[in-house]
């Protein structure tokens, strides 16, 4: 899931952006709202964490931009003014969440995660693909009961695949929402995660192959 973090205070920012990459999150930062409106019409992300007081371009107009794209990103509006009217100001602008600063990490993750979720088609906590499950929330994955140990990148791709089972995801869809802006795009590094990923997931693959397509992962009856 790849995330843009819009705030102009640039210590804040990286613990933002860091906390974030942690829990395998694809995270770009923007320092100013201008950058942000530019960031956001050429990336897919599936949230934007967004400080309100922003220079160039304030956060509500930022906001207003970002959420009348259609099948845009979710929204949490960051702040230190954290009274019911800025709230109530803050979500009629188009965010759906808000948090007031300071705030914990774990709170500001959580939220993210769970919007994240809505930010494409609709998504379970628990999938369950043949014998491959993923815990989306708990970030953990078992085949025929037994653990799979994966990177976050590992587990990123994973989880874009199995947004929609069957179908197929091209290299770029997936570098696209798992990498983040500073990765080359001619990087063979979806390629490379691709195979430590079906060597952990062992034989038979769960994930299919399409030759100059993309990859998908194996519903029942297909071959790989």
């Amino acid at each position: 899931m790849r995330i843009l973090v819009v705030e102009d205070h640039a210590v804040l920012a990286r613990e933002v952006a860091t906390g974030l990459r942690r829990d395998g999150f694809a995270v770009d930062i923007a320092r100013d709202g201008e950058e942000a409106i530019e960031k956001t019409d050429v990336n897919d992300y599936d949230v934007v964490v967004l400080d309100r007081d922003l220079p160039k371009v304030h956060g509500d107009e930022v906001c207003r931009r970002v959420a009348s794209q259609p099948d845009g990103p979710r929204i949490i509006m960051l702040t230190a003014a954290g009274s019911l009217g800025d709230i109530v100001d803050g979500l009629n602008l188009g965010a759906d969440d808000y948090l007031s600063k300071p705030f914990a990490m774990a709170e500001l993750i959580a939220r993210v995660r769970t919007l994240a979720r809505r930010s494409g088609p609709a998504s379970r906590p628990v999938v369950t693909v043949g014998d491959v499950e993923i815990r989306h929330d708990e970030r953990r994955v078992s085949r025929a009961g037994e653990p799979v140990a994966l990177s976050p990148k590992e587990f990123g791709v994973l989880e874009v695949l199995a947004a929609r089972p069957g179908v197929v995801v091209s290299a770029e869809t997936l570098l696209e929402k798992v990498w983040d802006e500073y990765t080359d795009p001619l990087t063979n590094a979806v390629r490379v995660t691709m195979v430590t990923l079906r060597r952990k997931l062992g034989e038979p693959s769960p994930i299919i192959t399409v030759k100059g397509v993309g990859y998908a992962l194996r519903l029942e009856g297909e071959s790989t």
